[in-house]
């Protein structure tokens, strides 16, 4: 009998707030809400580290960032850790299609054959001199459509992400990845098959052709909306909230309550332009009758901020950042698709990608099959989630003009979120934080220092310890004093 396909679909630096089955009823996401109403959504899940790179190494590989090799943005991932991909059997053909930031953009690798790039502008960290001649397969894509780069790098002319933001709808780098998706589906249709769409939006730059689908003025805000961080938080978070609450980002003034929303707008512009997109992927399996046969993953890699706590992008540990979209259509399960409550990570999406394809998980994987999760035999309420944050070297927000903060990007954090809903964050230097997540969701009173909660945050502390010891994760964190 046929294995069945795997389609991994991801965005990059999507919240879950974004779609109808997190609460977002307003946000115009056909596709994927149908997606979701035939999928198990998972009510909380989370990235294993809150930028790029590191997250995706996590989500191809099943190792933790430090175990992967890519513990921060912009690393290789190196040759020998193999990817989902190198995990199948031989008879399966294997595609990826749009951004990997986890090596060079343009030439296949780690199992995947056929490869469909989407990225030039990371060739600076990643290719041979010999190779930044060659542009990805969506730069050759516009080129042949008449269009002309319009910004050198390294010697060599690429289209700025700015411009492939601002194409008409039909040219859009979400648009071309779902044709191509659509395309390799009509033509691998008698074989197994894993297909990974890796999208670049609703990521910056915040612009698009949607960029006036949302009225700025109705879009809702949460209670951290323009709310700094209070000065019982840690300093990275101050100075960051500072720096974005008087800076102009993408040609928005951020001092102002219409700058925040209109980079909103355009934020919700994107994901609708990635549900687009989705359609013609989903619809192609309609049409070559493998809807049943195939297996449909859509996540992301992070979160975004979007203004909460005063701030914009990620690489910090609240909820809109770590928290994301997952879905998982397994038609092949006797369950009923369904909401699953718990904490759910990342960690786990390999092994159990590999055990509804019926293929045997690799001994060095560090997270486990939540297959008896899917088929309601076993639940997540007993679950703590572990979040990790490497430093920013290699990340653009390491310098963003302040040393106190290009000192504590570069320091590593660690955080737990218990099975009851509290969070605590373990900082290298100043205080941490401790959230009840059940009774303050959006993160605004810190309860670090408070009296009342010492035993509970030595608890969540002792938990990561453990948790470091059995993933031997070796980041030298401070002992509570108190």
């Amino acid at each position: 009998m046929k294995r069945p396909n795997l389609l991994y679909i991801f965005t990059d630096q999507q919240r879950a707030d974004t779609l109808a089955c997190y609460g977002n009823n307003q946000i115009q996401m056909p596709a994927l809400n149908k997606l979701a109403q035939d999928s198990f959504v998972f009510d909380r899940a989370y990235v294993s580290q809150p930028v790029c790179s590191p997250s995706r190494a996590t989500m191809l590989t099943g190792l933790w960032p430090h175990t992967s090799g890519v513990p921060s943005c912009n690393k290789p991932l190196p040759a020998d850790v193999p990817t989902i991909a190198e995990m199948l059997p031989d008879d399966y053909a294997c595609a990826y299609m749009g951004k990997w930031h986890l090596g060079d953009e343009i030439f296949s690798q780690h199992g995947f054959e056929t490869w469909v790039g989407s990225e030039n502008s990371y060739r600076a960290h990643y290719s041979d001199e010999e190779k930044l001649t060659q542009h990805s397969a969506y730069a050759r894509h516009l080129l042949d459509q008449g269009f002309e780069p319009n910004q050198e790098l390294l010697g060599e002319k690429i289209f700025t992400r700015h411009v492939e933001a601002q194409m008409a709808e039909p040219l859009t780098k979400a648009s071309f990845l779902g044709d191509q998706a659509a395309d390799y589906i009509r033509e691998h249709r008698d074989q197994p098959f894993t297909l990974c769409v890796s999208y670049l939006e609703p990521h910056p730059p915040h612009t698009g052709p949607l960029n006036d689908l949302y009225d700025p003025a109705l879009l809702p805000t949460s209670p951290s909306f323009m709310e700094s961080p209070g000065l019982d938080t840690p300093l990275i978070l101050r100075l960051m909230s500072a720096i974005y609450m008087e800076s102009e980002e993408y040609g928005f003034d951020l001092r102002t309550e219409e700058g925040w929303r209109a980079v909103m707008a355009r934020y919700w512009g994107n994901t609708t332009l990635v549900d687009r997109s989705v359609a013609k992927i989903l619809n192609a399996l309609d049409e070559c009758g493998l809807t049943d046969d195939t297996i449909v993953v859509f996540t992301s890699d992070h979160g975004e901020q979007m203004g909460d706590h005063g701030i914009l992008g990620k690489t910090v540990m609240y909820e809109e950042s770590t928290r994301v979209p997952l879905l998982l259509r397994a038609p092949m399960l006797e369950a009923p698709p369904r909401h699953i409550d718990g904490n759910a990570s990342h960690i786990d999406l390999v092994p159990t990608l590999l055990d509804l394809m019926e293929c045997e998980a690799p001994d060095h994987l560090q997270g486990v099959s939540r297959v008896p999760v899917l088929r309601g035999e076993e639940d997540l309420s007993e679950e703590d989630i572990f979040i990790q944050w490497n430093g920013a070297d290699g990340h653009p927000r390491a310098s963003m003009g302040e040393a106190e903060i290009n000192q504590s990007m570069g320091e590593p954090l660690r955080t737990v979120i218990s099975a009851d809903r509290w969070k605590l964050n373990v900082y290298t230097q100043g205080p941490g934080e401790l959230y009840d997540l059940t009774s303050d969701p959006h993160e605004i009173h810190n309860l670090f220092n408070s009296s009342e909660h010492t035993n509970r945050r030595h608890d969540l502390h002792h938990r990561i310890r453990r948790w470091q010891e059995t993933v031997h994760d070796d980041a030298s964190l401070p002992e509570l004093t108190n």
